[in-house]
């Protein structure tokens, strides 16, 4: 059964530290943008807006 959901491509930032497992992984989507614990990608990720996504961006990046 196909259930209308396609392969996400995930990715980590190149901030991410060296062993690369202290950091979330995003994946971008027409209308989302997916977020997940890079620790452990089977649990659930949640997914926000484009918008939302830039505003968080834009917060994060003064901090």
């Amino acid at each position: 059964m196909n259930s209308g959901r396609t392969e996400l491509s995930w990715f980590k930032s190149s901030y991410s530290g060296s062993q690369g497992d202290s950091c979330v992984e995003v994946a971008f989507a027409e209308q989302a943008v997916h977020v997940r614990d890079s620790k452990d990608v089977e649990r659930p990720a949640f997914a926000v807006g484009r918008e939302g996504w830039t505003s968080f961006l834009g917060f994060a990046s003064t901090r």
